[in-house]
């Protein structure tokens, strides 16, 4: 007597497989159309847009004198002369050939702050050093927070109106201008706080120290 199966056997029992180039097709066309448009498509249009719309801005804010680029409105500067504004402490260190460190104020090539908190001795010590120089440089007083610390950025463009007006008097006396002269200069230049709520009255220290040369003499 024969035995019949009844479940017949499929001639083939594996299951269809797709080829690797069948599953990298779609995963290489997807890193291809994105690279197309989020790397090249995309930012050539807001380029161009910010371009026609804000011109000034997209090419880096750079103020020029008599055609000459001498900086950029949004990178500060250090400036140290008796006749110009200061701006304010810079904490930017870098490295001498020997690997030493050394200080590197408004140093345009980095960014970076000091990371010392609120309880660090060094920072309180860095900060007396400052007021004391502070005021032997514009006279005793009270001093502006912004003229003792330093920014996040260390290449802060820009002091309180305060710090400014602080300042003023003491570098009238080294152009010898009067001192209103100098003084109606920075109100002139202050920017003030959005809506009179957001941010502070501030100045601009390299469109300040550009007007001040600016400025008829004496």
């Amino acid at each position: 007597m024969s035995i019949t199966n009844e479940y017949a056997i499929p001639a083939t029992t594996a299951p269809a497989r797709l080829s690797i180039i069948g599953q990298l097709r779609p995963a290489l066309t997807l890193v291809f159309l994105f690279t197309l448009f989020t790397g090249f498509l995309i930012p050539e249009v807001f380029t161009g847009a910010m371009q026609l719309v804000f011109p000034y801005q997209a090419n880096g804010s750079l103020i020029e004198v008599n055609g000459q680029v001498v900086g950029s409105a949004i990178i500060g500067q250090n400036f140290t002369s008796a006749k110009y504004f200061a701006s304010r402490p810079s904490a930017l260190t870098g490295t001498d050939s020997k690997g030493n460190s050394i200080a590197t104020p408004y140093d345009a090539s980095e960014s970076g702050a000091s990371n010392l908190g609120p309880a660090s001795a060094t920072l309180l010590t860095n900060i007396q050093q400052r007021v004391a120089a502070y005021r032997k440089a514009f006279g005793p007083g009270p001093v502006p927070a912004d003229a003792v610390t330093a920014s996040g950025s260390g290449i802060d463009p820009d002091i309180s109106l305060a710090n400014a007006l602080r300042q003023a008097p003491a570098i009238a006396a080294a152009r010898k201008l009067p001192v209103d002269t100098v003084t109606s200069l920075v109100n002139k230049m202050t920017h003030h706080a959005f809506l009179g709520i957001v941010g502070t009255d501030h100045v601009n220290v390299l469109q300040l120290n550009l007007a001040l040369d600016a400025l008829p003499a004496s």
